[in-house]
Formats: structure tokens, sequence, C-alpha cells
């Protein structure tokens, strides 16, 4: 048996060399693709996520005001003074039974206070004290007067009633203190003076001869 020429051991070796070198630039090939898309992944900035700032909910003071009636007199025993409280608002009536009287009204604040005005400059101030009385100052006719206006019930309180009576125009109002007291004042265009006693029950009143009927007076 003969033994492979030089020219099959030629053919041999440029095969291995072929093959060797495909090899060769396979792997290259990889290696630059690789390493292209490594730097691609590098450069691209990883993406971020903000999340919404958080909304505050304003708070709110809790309004303080109870709707009720306060009655009751001033420091000085000069007048009586009622107060009605309605959904925020207010009207106060400041009457000495006589010829001094004075309708006020205005807000009530969140914190309980009052800042209430009149006419010919008259004003009310106080302050609601956990819905058990009013206390503070009014103004009225050039007199400063502190007062306390205790929570009243039925038929204490603040009525009035208007209408026109032998052609006169009437406005008449009472303050009916917790004892029973009555303190009013009735205008005959715009000429006060005492008032007669209603009846607490009804408030019924007989004013020049006619027969009027009083009510309770809110904001």
């Amino acid at each position: 048996m003969k033994r492979p020429g030089p020219l099959l051991t030629l053919l041999a070796g440029l095969v291995l060399g072929l093959f060797l070198l495909t090899l060769n630039v396979t792997t290259g090939t990889k290696t630059v693709s690789s390493t292209q898309q490594e730097k691609q992944q590098e450069k691209s900035p990883s993406p971020t996520t903000t999340s919404p700032a958080p909304t505050s909910t304003p708070s709110r003071t809790p309004a303080t005001a109870t709707d009720a009636d306060y009655a009751g007199r001033t420091a000085d025993d000069a007048a009586a003074i009622a107060v009605s409280v309605r959904d925020g608002r207010a009207i106060a009536y400041f009457c000495d039974g006589h010829t001094r009287e004075s309708w006020l009204k205005g807000d009530v604040r969140g914190d309980g206070t009052l800042k209430l005005t009149g006419k010919n400059g008259a004003k009310l101030d106080g302050t609601l004290r956990d819905g058990k009385r009013i206390d503070g100052t009014v103004d009225v006719g050039g007199g400063h007067h502190a007062f306390t206006a205790d929570r009243a019930t039925k038929p204490s309180g603040l009525w009035r009633a208007t209408a026109t009576v032998r052609s006169a125009k009437i406005d008449a109002g009472w303050i009916v203190l917790k004892d029973g007291t009555q303190v009013g004042i009735v205008t005959r265009d715009g000429e006060p003076s005492p008032a007669p006693r209603i009846d607490p029950a009804t408030g019924a009143v007989t004013v020049d001869g006619q027969q009027l009927t009083a009510r309770p007076a809110t904001p």
C-alpha cells in the first residue's frame, strides 16, 4: 500500500487553513457586533418615571355658630338685647322700652364672632360662647354698652310685627326675657313709643285698636 503523496498532504493543509480562517472571521464579527450593542445600551439612558405631586386638601375651619335665639340685658341694665342666629347670619335688636332702639344685622364668622351693623352708625361686636350665650358690646345713639345674652327657649327671644294701621306705618319689636319680662317699642311713621304686651303663646297684640300678630324675628 502506497503512502499519500506530498500533493495530498498539501491539500489537507489548505483545507484546514481555510476552516480556521473562516472560524476566526465569524468569531470576530460576533465580537464586534456584541461590543457595539453593549456600547449602545450604555449610551441609552434608562427611562425614569415621575410620580405626580400629592395634592393637598385645604383645611376648613369648622363653624361654631349655633342656630338659636339669645336674649339678655346690658351690663348697666339700661336696655335689653336679643340676637337671632340662622345659617351663619344674625339679626339683633337693642331696645330700652321707651324711645331708643336699633335693628342690626350681619354675619357670624367661623370662630363664632359677630360684627353687626345698623342705622345711624349702630354696631354690635359679640362672641358666641359654645352655643350657650353671646357676650360683647353694642353702640347705639352715642351710648356704649356691654351685654350678655343667654340662649333662649320659646317664648323667650326676639319678636317683630309690621303693618299699616290708620294710614300709619307700624314697625314694632319685642324682647321677651326668660323671666317673662317684655321690653318693646312701637314705631309709628318713625316715631317710637313703648309697646303694649304681646301674648307670648300666640304673638297676638293690639296696636291702636287693631289686632296684629308678632312673629319670631330671624335673619
